[in-house]
């Protein structure tokens, strides 16, 4: 039932929206249009949305008493009262979209509810009702809006043009169709069909016919659950990067949102797992009770607001390294080891009643996967394009869904070393190279990170001690830093009105670097809360890698034994502190591959 919200509610709801552009219409109708409990959802546009938009789903419809009334400002079905808004799970709430859009185009509603004999067609210009007649159609909902800002002209000039408004609804339909795999989402550009999802709830299956990248066909999934939270979705494998934070897609109870409490959750899973720099590719799905978020922030409804951060950041910091210590998240066999382009190309050819989207995406957003990879640390080994979970079948692309599985150290048989520096090992029909340089410095971090985060730290005393001195206003907030600086390996102490002394300092660091270090300290802990961490992490990282046995350093059988044990009980077994993979994984379809065997 549509119904125009009391003053009150709506006071506290309105965003004055205001039609921007045409994705802006297109995100408002797709919406609705989920919300309507559609299982099959058709989006066309011409010239970029600017002349033509056309959203035709099979959903409950509209009744013919209430279709002059949808238009109306706050008129919703999705909520009728304040107490609504704590647990908001409709992708609308607002009842100010439809108002918006007939306000600056001509748009035309066609209508039918399951019930009805006949649907009803509205033709609004304007904001104002030209025509309300019965008319046949089928089940569901039409919007036909045509000529945007045909009544605003100056708002014309402020549009892109055609191809780069064409690319925001890509990639707003690209997004949309990953978050609702359950339905069939077909997108038609201009005539052309861009895709059309299977709707079979296959996360994998629509990222492939959105995206089309080969590189996408091993992301790992993610399938976590803990009180109060969900997170699923795919990740790439550490040795899959990208320069910037573009492939990162987040979804809040089914809404597409930008969040940087979820980056930074992200982030922490992988911090030493990629290079400075590099961020993985992520589509990740998060449910959570609705009345812990507030998703009426701004009018586009993508800025969310959690109750708390910590418990996002944790959750998500979980389900990603659960899902980062799989077996087929580990590196596999570096790429320029195969080279079967002609054979994988044809495979992933678009069929002939689609285009390409992957290469309108990149045009759009300035970057290939050539560019990505000449970006890539030369040191950094990059990912197969190899993907066991897809056969083919007359023509067409079948992905398995990869059930999670934590890698079992136990399993590995060692073989022996090459080169004296790589430790050989099997594992049913996999094949593995340990980097025993890498393995050995994971395993000294993780050592001397587990010494810094005990409480009686391994301090070195100096013959000389060196003072600080600080500013008054500094010193009336010392507790603010002292604290730390002690926490770290620091004693220290006061030594006159605005004076303090160190005598003793952390065991990894040289008097030069403790002395400069604690000085930015100082100066930088109110505006940078991490410079500690950031500081110490490097130095321990500095000394685990000085520490280390060497490449072509000789290692008895003893050793290597001893070696493997240790490297089994490390948090993070997969990736030395720099972000290089201690282990590299070649399936026997790799191998077979490799000679021409498949």
């Amino acid at each position: 039932m549509i119904r125009v919200l009391e003053k009150n509610i709506s006071d506290k709801i309105a965003a004055g929206e205001v039609v921007e552009r045409p994705v802006s219409i297109v995100k408002e109708l797709l919406e609705n249009s989920i919300d309507s409990g559609a299982d099959t959802i058709s989006v066309e546009i011409k010239n970029g949305g600017k002349t033509f938009i056309r959203v035709t789903d099979n959903g409950c419809g509209i009744e013919a008493d209430q279709v002059e009334t949808a238009f109306l400002r706050h008129a919703t079905s999705k909520i009728e009262t304040v107490a609504d808004l704590t647990s908001i799970g409709s992708l609308g709430f607002r009842g100010e979209a439809l108002a918006s859009i007939a306000a600056v185009t001509q748009t035309t509603l066609i209508t039918r509810t399951e019930t009805a004999k006949t649907g009803r067609r509205l033709l609004i210009n304007g904001s104002e009702v030209v025509e309300n007649a019965p008319v046949g159609c089928p089940c569901g909902t039409t919007i036909i809006v045509t000529d945007l800002f045909y009544n605003t002209p100056a708002r014309r000039q402020f549009l892109k043009s055609d191809s780069a408004e064409s690319g925001m609804i890509i990639d707003l339909i690209s997004e949309m169709a990953l978050a609702y795999t359950a339905i069939k989402i077909q997108f038609i550009n201009n005539g052309n069909v861009l895709f059309a999802t299977a709707g079979d709830s296959s996360l994998k299956k629509a990222i492939m016919t959105v995206y089309r990248q080969r590189e996408y066909d091993d992301l790992a999934n993610v399938d976590f659950k803990t009180p109060g939270f969900t997170v699923t979705g795919c990740i790439s494998r550490p040795s899959l990067s990208r320069p910037t934070r573009r492939d990162q897609i987040f979804f809040v109870n089914g809404r597409i949102v930008r969040s940087k409490v979820i980056e930074r959750g992200l982030s922490e899973a992988y911090r030493e797992r990629l290079f400075k720099g590099r961020y993985p590719v992520a589509f990740l799905f998060l449910q959570t009770d609705p009345s812990t978020v507030d998703v009426n922030i701004h009018p586009n409804k993508k800025e969310v607001r959690f109750h708390d951060d910590r418990a996002v950041v944790l959750a998500v910091k979980e389900a990603v390294m659960i899902a980062l210590g799989t077996k087929d998240a580990m590196a596999g066999a570096a790429d320029y080891f195969i080279k079967q382009k002609n054979t994988d190309e044809a495979k992933n050819q678009p069929s002939p009643e689609q285009v390409d989207i992957k290469q309108i995406l990149s045009s759009k957003r300035g970057s290939s996967t050539v560019s990505d990879k000449k970006a890539e640390p030369e040191m950094q080994v990059q990912q197969v394009e190899v993907t066991p979970q897809v056969t083919t079948s007359k023509g067409e692309i079948n992905i398995e869904e990869t059930r999670l599985k934590p890698f079992d150290f136990n399993d590995l048989t060692i073989t022996g070393c090459i080169f004296d520096t790589y430790i050989t090992a099997v594992d049913g029909d996999d094949f593995y190279m340990i980097d025993q340089h890498a393995a050995h410095e994971r395993i000294f971090y993780e050592k001397l990170i587990g010494q810094y985060g005990a409480d009686e730290k391994v301090r070195q005393m100096i013959l000389t001690p060196f003072t600080v001195d600080v500013p008054l206003s500094v010193r009336e907030n010392q507790y603010d830093w002292l604290d730390s600086l002690k926490d770290m390996g620091y004693l220290i102490e006061e030594f006159g009105p605005n004076s303090y002394i160190v005598k003793e300092i952390p065991d990894f660091m040289e008097i030069s670097e403790a002395e400069t270090f604690v000085k930015d300290y100082i100066e930088n802990v109110s505006e940078r809360d991490d410079l500690g961490n950031t500081v110490v992490i490097d130095k321990l990282i500095t000394k685990s890698c000085k520490s280390a046995v060497k490449a072509h350093d000789h290692l008895s059988p003893a050793e290597i034994d001893a070696l493997m044990d240790q490297l089994k009980q490390c948090r993070n077994p997969f990736s030395c502190p720099h972000g290089r993979p201690t282990f590299i994984r070649f399936s026997l379809y790799d191998i077979e591959k490799m000679f021409k065997r498949v």
